[in-house]
């Protein structure tokens, strides 16, 4: 019995948090500087965020940088390929960073 509740409770609370999922995320209006390796940001970072988040970050050194990249795809599941960490580094100092 206590088990059969728990099923019912769940389900009603999943119908009533189904009903409510009618929103949208706002149109992305940030765009990344254009250059060599843009298209690695987009197809590897901007999966889980938007580029907004890219460019307002502290201009950070290409050590920082790395930091970052590797956090992302350890912490977080970013798929990053290792051959291409240094194109995105490069990108990413280039553009968002200090030299």
């Amino acid at each position: 019995m206590k088990y059969k509740s728990a099923l019912v409770f769940s389900l009603i609370a999943l119908s009533v948090i189904g009903a409510g999922n009618n929103w949208q995320l706002p149109s992305e209006t940030t765009k990344l500087k254009p250059g060599p390796g843009a298209e690695l940001v987009v197809g590897n970072c901007l999966l889980c965020h938007s580029a907004d988040y890219i460019s307002t970050q502290p201009r950070l050194t290409r050590p920082a940088w790395k930091a970052t990249v590797e956090k992302m795809r350890a912490k977080y599941g970013a798929p990053i390929a290792t051959n291409k960490v240094d194109e995105l580094l490069d990108y990413l100092v280039t553009n968002y960073g200090s030299h």
